[in-house]
């Protein structure tokens, strides 16, 4: 425990990290710049996984003081960043989320610009380890949500998506250069969606109590100038039920099904450190995915923690060949948390993950993974 203390200081210096795989998360440090109504709060970044590697980079978060949902007292904010990996990926974010109506009304927004060096295996939930190629891919991707609150925990919208990735370069002779993969040159995924949510958390970066119960659908057309047509539906239940006054078991199932031309890019992918800790993000991708995890938490003191976890999911091109025991894909380990500071509900995490056939990732980020 003391050489893992000394590990994590030293890796604290920056003060901020993320690592939640593709999502990103912050720890607030100085606040360079306040006025009467905005606040601003820059935001030195490192974090570790096992797609990205090391990453490096900054940013900022600028809080609307005066535009509060009176709800829950959060603020509305933009987010922005830049970050660099030792893997050769650039990635630029910025995240604006506004309250409007003193909380009745949500816009949740993303741009996100990429060029991001990754490994395909194929498709499918058998795609053996010698099939790995690796692809480059730049990608600008636009998320805009109108969410509007249904007293007293239920919110209901409105969201448009769109991204356009664009293939640079892959290996010759490998399977995205075949031909065969949709997406294998180019994608672009343009459409409508409606999201529902029922969320009675206690506290959404690392949540002791409550209930996250999530329903979307998106839908991508060519009318709408997508290069294909498809329809994406995704549930996510999550619960957390206190053990005691130290502990708590999480518990998530999260069920993803695409169904039409689906591109690559657009299917469900498998891994990270979120949803399958111990697999590499997008190791197995297909049109419908099931993850099932459960986390059992326990602060032994004000500012540590442990956990420890167990998952089993799949992927599958039928949803249902997703009971399929042969296919079932089996993830466990455990972590450690420390709260950064005494006064604010921002943890740092430490997990360790390992899966079938010797899959294994070190996860290393803000809060907890669901």
């Amino acid at each position: 425990m003391k050489k893992l203390t000394v590990v994590l200081l030293i890796l604290m210096m920056p003060l901020f990290l993320i690592g939640q795989g593709r999502e990103e998360g912050f720890v607030r440090t100085d606040t360079i710049g306040k006025t009467k109504n905005i606040k601003f709060i820059g935001l030195p970044i490192a974090f570790y996984t096992p797609e990205t590697q090391f990453g490096v980079g900054g940013g900022g978060q600028m809080f609307l003081l005066n535009n509060t949902n009176q709800y829950n007292q959060r603020l509305s904010n933009i987010l922005f960043s830049g970050i660099y990996t030792t893997a050769g990926q650039i990635m630029f974010n910025v995240t604006p989320q506004i309250y409007l109506g003193k909380g009745d009304y949500f816009i949740d927004a993303e741009y996100l610009f990429e060029i991001y060096p990754n490994s395909f295996w194929g498709i499918g939930p058998e795609t053996p380890e010698e099939n790995e190629e690796e692809y480059d891919q730049t990608t600008h991707k636009v998320k805009l949500s109108f969410l509007k609150r249904l007293p007293p925990d239920l919110n209901f919208g409105f969201t448009y998506n769109y991204a356009n990735h664009q293939v640079t370069q892959v290996e010759e002779g490998g399977l995205l250069d075949s031909g065969a993969i949709l997406g294998g040159d180019r994608t672009v995924i343009s459409g409508l969606g409606a999201e529902f949510n029922l969320d009675t958390r206690n506290d959404t970066n690392s949540p002791t109590d409550g209930q996250l119960f999530e329903i979307g659908a998106h839908f991508s057309s060519e009318i709408l100038g997508a290069t294909s047509s498809f329809n994406k539906f995704t549930l996510d239940l999550r619960n957390y039920e206190p053990l005691g006054k130290k502990s708590t078991l999480a518990t998530q199932i999260y069920i993803e099904n695409n169904f039409g031309d689906v591109p690559f890019q657009g299917m469900a992918f498998f891994g990270g450190s979120n949803s399958a800790r111990g697999y590499f993000y997008g190791r197995f991708i297909d049109r419908n995915m099931y993850v099932i995890q459960a986390e059992y938490r326990y602060r032994f003191k004000p500012r540590w923690a442990l956990a420890a976890f167990g998952l089993i999911g799949s992927v599958a091109g039928d949803s249902a060949e997703l009971l399929e025991f042969n296919s079932v894909k089996p993830g466990y380990g455990a972590g450690v948390r420390f709260k950064l500071l005494k006064d604010q509900g921002t943890w740092l995490r430490l997990d360790i993950g390992n899966g079938a056939d010797g899959q294994n990732g070190i996860y290393f980020g803000v809060n907890e993974a669901f």
